[in-house]
């Protein structure tokens, strides 16, 4: 059986070597594969190696499992803390809650349509841009999000000459020498700062915005390159309110984006049930080293450690960890150097819950805006980031609100970029009264919340800077070349919730392959 057919996952040589496992001990003792991390990228891992014949165990160091997934009630109402959607442009996510027969709980947001929130006034996000490099300048004009002599200066990348692109770079470096810094600064920037709680002047083109700096090379203007990723514009028939496309967010068949009913924090407990694995929380594990026939790891204090065998390992967890791990094993030190060069952005999630009337009439409330949310470019100098009004953008959450009840308005408000640690050490109510006074200059909203929460996320979002692909590559030609390890997350291929899926699935195809190539002889762990 080839490799190649392992990571298919499903076929039936794929089945047949499970089979196979099970027979090269005469016990029918069954490899052992350890897990180190219960984030959404073990778990799922654990989930894909449910039918194989291997006994899985997932070591969670924190109390609970699901990483940054976690849902809890403000208001009487279950609101996710942290993730609340997930892209369905890629089908590694919604494949993933179909097989563990979420598929019935999956609900569309009501709009997905978003403002800007610069000099003092909510402006519409252009809907033709891809991660706010704008494709149509004059639908940019319309929206008002810059200045005239920025918009002049956006306007000469349709004359420019190429721009010469000498390996990676920053996103602001070449975003900024085709269209100017205003589009830097008041749309690139902040939609990348939503995604990676980072700076465009620091990510890099080639690995937060792959198609894009693909289709870069292929066209001489950066608005033509965008132009070649989105969907013809519909054709323009009149509607009412004189609207002639989809909002931003939208697609041929339905919305990119999904959740959960009951929020995609409910998400990592089915995992764990379904994969049958056996879950340890609360669970360090200090040091990872190479056997004769497999891996050691040592868990607990070293005052009085505890020591698990296993036929095989995925790393699951940050870069850091990850890198002390793998500091004693021989031949990694590559690895251990590349880890340490990702940094992580940390961030906070103030969740705040009005009465509709603080924001006008009682119907539509917040909705009468017309957006799920808006975005802050960090140049305005504002505590948020990103405000999304979840009661709008999910319209089951709304109808969530207990019967005779004041119907409420549910905000997400979130706070902190890479180098705002500062910020992040004000109290949880002072982080609440700032984002609900911002939130209040940009809505109007009248009166404080009802209930806040905060919930802090230290270490959330791996940093993508310029050289980030090499890092990945040299970390993953490092781990390759040792037997039965695999390592899975956010810190490679992007954070969000498919694309960790997805190095989980190729995490436990590796480690699959590396087992078949065990010989019979040798015993299970």
């Amino acid at each position: 059986m080839t490799v190649a057919a392992v990571r298919a996952g499903l076929g039936t040589e794929h089945r047949a070597f499970s089979a196979r496992l099970v027979s090269m001990n005469p016990a029918n003792a069954r490899p052992h594969v350890v897990i180190v991390g219960g984030g959404i990228s073990g778990l799922a891992a654990a989930f894909f190696l449910r039918d194989e014949a291997v006994r899985v165990t997932v070591l969670e160091g924190s109390p609970r499992l699901g990483g940054k997934l976690s849902v809890s009630e403000i208001a009487g109402v279950a609101v996710d803390e942290g993730a609340e959607a997930l892209l369905v442009t890629r089908p590694e996510g919604t494949g993933l809650i179909a097989d563990a027969g979420l598929a019935d709980q999956r609900v569309a947001p009501g709009t997905t349509s978003s403002a800007i929130w610069t000099r003092g006034v909510l402006r519409p996000l252009p809907r033709r841009q891809f991660m706010g490099v704008p494709s149509d300048l004059s639908e940019l004009a319309r929206s008002e999000v810059l200045s005239r002599d920025g918009l002049a200066r956006a306007a000469e990348d349709l004359e420019l000459p190429p721009t010469d692109r000498d390996g990676d770079v920053a996103v602001a470096q070449y975003v900024g020498a085709r269209l100017g810094e205003e589009v830097v600064d008041r749309l690139v920037d902040p939609l990348l700062g939503g995604v990676y709680a980072g700076r465009s002047a620091e990510l890099s083109f080639d690995a937060t915005l792959p198609a894009l700096a693909a289709a870069a090379r292929r066209h001489r203007s950066l608005a033509e390159a965008v132009r070649s990723l989105l969907p013809p514009p519909p054709q323009p028939q009149a509607q009412a309110g004189g609207q002639h496309e989809s909002p931003a967010g939208t697609r041929a068949g339905g919305s990119v984006f999904t959740t959960l009913s009951g929020g995609l924090g409910t998400l990592p407990e089915v995992l764990a049930k379904a994969s049958g694995a056996a879950v340890r929380t609360g669970t360090v594990v200090r040091e990872l080293s190479r056997t004769e026939s497999g891996w050691r790891l040592t868990l607990g204090s070293a005052a009085a450690p505890e020591y698990v065998d296993a036929d095989a390992v995925i790393l699951a967890v940050p870069a850091r960890p990850a890198g002390r791990l793998l500091a004693r094993v021989p031949g990694t030190s590559p690895a251990v150097t590349a880890f340490g060069e990702i940094s992580y952005a940390s961030m906070a999630i103030v969740t705040l819950a009005y009465p509709r009337l603080a924001f006008g009439a009682a119907e539509p409330g917040l909705g009468a805006l017309g957006w799920s949310g808006y975005l802050v470019p960090a140049v305005d100098g504002r505590a948020v980031k990103a405000a999304t009004f979840s009661t709008v953008k999910w319209p089951h959450l709304a109808a969530a609100t207990e019967p005779g009840t004041e119907p409420l308005e549910i905000v997400r408000c979130s706070v902190g970029r890479i180098g705002e640690e500062g910020l992040l050490q004000r109290t949880d109510g002072e982080l609440a009264a700032l984002a609900a006074a911002e939130l209040a200059e940009a809505t109007g909203a009248r009166g404080g919340p009802a209930v806040a929460r905060v919930t802090r996320w230290g270490g959330a979002l791996p940093q993508y800077t310029v050289g980030h692909l090499d890092r990945v590559a040299r970390i993953r030609a490092v781990v390759g070349a040792q037997p039965g390890l695999a390592v899975c997350g956010a810190a490679y291929d992007g954070v969000g919730i498919p694309a960790c899926v997805a190095t989980a699935r190729t995490a436990a195809s590796q480690v699959l392959a590396a087992l078949q190539a065990v010989p019979a002889d040798e015993g299970a762990r």
